[in-house]
């Protein structure tokens, strides 16, 4: 190995251990440092070992053993810790160096570093990265921001150490998404469609269980064959895993055979705030994601589970279970899954498309998905079709716009509402499959109550109102016009 190194990387818990060890794999050579130097001792004497691997015990070593233009990527907490490396390292390197920020960044952080990076006379990426621990290690999704002519200089080794996907698998998942906080921005909303995916999944295996009785093994069965289907995807191919999985925790079960793990886990979700994020962030934009929005409650009304424990002994509802054909309604939860999902996938890009025009990004929508495409938690095959529908539309306003998604809602629409109408007299809580259908219902009217609304308001704080034949802005004196109660 010569002298000098590829690449630095600053923070060696386990995502960036991985990471580090990936990018040595597709052949570049790596510096390594961590503020507790142990972790460096540990991972140059394991699994380093023999590889082309250099420990550093402190930034300025780290950065002394790099080729020029230095590239030196941050995989540590997000926040205080990171704008901390940022100025130790901004005096130790030179004018066309490299920092790169890989961790669960808020994008305003991204925008503000990029400036400031730039005005020190250096480059500066935000890159999101997703696929996990496993991703980091094998081949993850990034999705780069930040300083355009940095791109040019980590762009080959991020495309050789990202996921690949293609007819031929040599498609990588990795490109550039846009200036200052882009690429942070993109991966927020990578999350926060993971977060309606995972509920809207969760909804589905309720309907399964508690409506048609299904036991863990069909299940099993059942997500299997879905992942056979246009939902097949890494959340839906370890969903049917987890079915399969026994609980050797306590030994077997009162029956003698082992019980299943799932069923043992606590239905209490935790949060890490990204999609929390999306939500407060649509909101500022006045973009309708609601299927987000409804994940992040019903992670809080997990959470509350003491609480639910207690209402449960007091508040009533429906009992009962399914009394129709359960294998037409396992394909109508299918289809309610699917067309949710559409939906989903929809109102993101509609908040990428806001977001784009507030904050002056050149996005390209097709390559996000194909971002998402591969090593990504909702790396999906359905996401191909997302592609397609942007390289054909570019300028396309909402994905049920498109014929294939036009198509497809519409063939589910029977089965949805079905699952959604079965579910609420069974009193069965499936807020994202209704959040959705809310959503299609509202989206394909051309006139919804909010005349009402918009009169309310001009009645009790002259807001004012359009007329759907007049141009302008009018104000009523509702109170003087009204008609009189009778006594």
């Amino acid at each position: 190995m010569s002298d000098l190194c590829d690449f630095g990387l600053v923070g060696l818990a386990v995502m960036g251990e991985n990471f580090a060890l990936n990018v040595e794999s597709r052949g570049y050579s790596v510096a390594v440092y961590n503020r507790t130097t142990e972790k460096v001792d540990q991972l140059i004497e394991g699994r380093a070992a023999g590889k082309r691997f250099v420990g550093c015990y402190s930034l300025e070593q780290l950065v002394k053993s790099l080729k020029p233009p230095r590239k030196v990527m941050t995989l540590v907490k997000a926040g205080p810790a990171v704008d901390s490396i940022i100025e130790q390292l901004i005096p130790l390197m030179s004018p066309g160096d490299i920092i790169i920020d890989a961790g669960n960044t808020h994008f305003t952080d991204t925008e503000r570093r990029t400036q400031y990076v730039q005005e020190q006379g250096l480059l500066f990426i935000g890159t999101g990265i997703s696929g996990g621990e496993e991703g980091a290690l094998k081949g993850p999704s990034l999705m780069p921001g930040g300083s355009l002519d940095a791109w040019p200089a980590v762009k080959p080794m991020f495309q050789a150490a990202a996921a690949k996907v293609g007819p031929n698998q040599d498609i990588p998942c990795a490109e550039w998404v846009g200036p200052r906080g882009a690429g942070h921005y993109v991966k927020m909303v990578h999350n926060g469609i993971e977060y309606g995916d995972m509920q809207l999944i969760c909804e589905a295996y309720l309907m399964l269980k508690e409506a048609l009785g299904l036991n863990n093994d069909q299940l099993y069965d059942v997500f299997d064959q879905w992942n056979r289907s246009e939902l097949e995807s890494y959340l839906i191919e370890i969903t049917r895993d987890i079915f399969s999985v026994e609980d050797d925790t306590l030994g077997s079960g009162e029956d003698g055979g082992k019980e299943h793990l799932v069923d043992k886990v606590l239905d209490k979700a935790g949060a890490k705030g990204t999609g929390k994020w999306m939500s407060q962030l649509a909101l500022d934009l006045g973009v309708p994601s609601t299927l987000v929005t409804t994940a992040v409650y019903a992670r809080s009304l997990s959470a509350a589970k003491d609480s639910r424990t207690r209402a449960s002994k007091i508040l009533k509802g429906p009992t009962g279970s399914f009394s129709g054909d359960a294998k037409s309604f396992v394909e109508d939860i299918r289809q309610a899954l699917y067309a949710s999902k559409i939906c989903s996938y929809a109102q993101g890009f509609v908040q990428l498309q806001a977001a784009a025009a507030e904050h002056d990004w050149p996005l390209n929508y097709g390559d996000c998905a194909l971002l998402w495409r591969g090593g990504c938690i909702i790396r999906a095959q359905f996401l191909d079709r997302i592609k397609e529908a942007f390289d054909d539309q570019p300028e396309l306003e909402n994905l049920l716009l498109y014929p294939y998604f036009t198509a497809a809602v519409h063939q589910a629409q029977d089965s949805w509402r079905r699952v959604v109408t079965v579910a609420t007299e069974l009193g069965l809580p499936v807020p994202a499959f209704s959040t959705a259908l809310a959503y299609f219902d509202s989206y394909r009217r051309a006139r919804l109550p909010a005349n009402l609304l918009q009169a309310q308001r001009d009645y009790f704080g002259a807001h004012t109102y359009q007329r759907v034949d007049v141009e302008g802005a009018f104000h009523t004196e509702w109170l003087e016009k009204r008609r009189q109660p009778k006594p």
